[in-house]
């Protein structure tokens, strides 16, 4: 099994952009894993203090536990991955069973940040979008989907999201293999990662 980790700013469009490659591709050759999913368990504290916390610093996320699942992945065993709900601020208890296949890709914002788990990487790419597009795209997709309103998402993205974006995520960049550009809502180029991934299923 191979990794391609895909990585970039809150609001670069990874999501997106995975999402339509895994659907290039028959499911029984490729998994999908989303670093959202490794959110610390909080269970601990109030929702009221985990509303407080930072969830764009390494430090909220479970690398020890996400690195554990992706090596076992790799041997060829199955895992439980957790399941994390956005609107309480963490897990919820249920798992979801994830069984190897040959290219597992990995998204999320903070994944280049623990350089044990970089290791595990074959292939890395950098989604690049400029700081308006991203954070019109944070905007529309917290509102809609985790219930913000527009007060709390720009607040939350002019103070936490884009400095922690330029002091953990930009740097990361130096790390991608390949780096694609993002910078509007219009179709995006991924002929190049296509053909990469095409090449690994089907290769003797």
């Amino acid at each position: 099994m191979i990794i391609i980790a895909f990585f970039g700013g809150t609001g670069s469009g990874k999501t997106t952009i995975v999402n339509q490659i895994v659907t290039k591709f028959d499911p029984k050759f490729v998994q999908l894993i989303s670093q959202d999913a490794y959110y610390k368990d909080n269970s601990e504290i109030s929702f009221e203090a985990r509303c407080l916390l930072n969830y764009d610093h390494p430090q909220a996320i479970d690398f020890d536990l996400l690195y554990k699942h992706l090596k076992l992945l790799k041997e060829g065993f199955d895992i439980q991955r957790p399941v994390y709900d956005f609107k309480t601020h963490n897990r919820t208890g249920e798992t979801v069973l994830i069984r190897p296949k040959k290219i597992l890709i990995l998204e999320g914002i903070l994944i280049m940040n623990d350089a044990k788990l970089r290791r595990l990487f074959d292939f890395k790419v950098f989604i690049d979008a400029n700081s308006e597009i991203r954070m019109e795209r944070r905007i529309n997709r917290d509102i809609l989907q985790r219930g913000r309103t527009l007060k709390q998402v720009m607040d939350r993205y002019l103070n936490t999201l884009k400095p922690m974006h330029q002091k953990f995520i930009e740097p990361m960049k130096i790390h991608a293999d390949l780096i694609i550009e993002n910078h509007s809502n219009d179709a995006t180029n991924l002929d190049e990662i296509q053909s990469i991934i095409r090449t690994t299923i089907y290769e003797k």
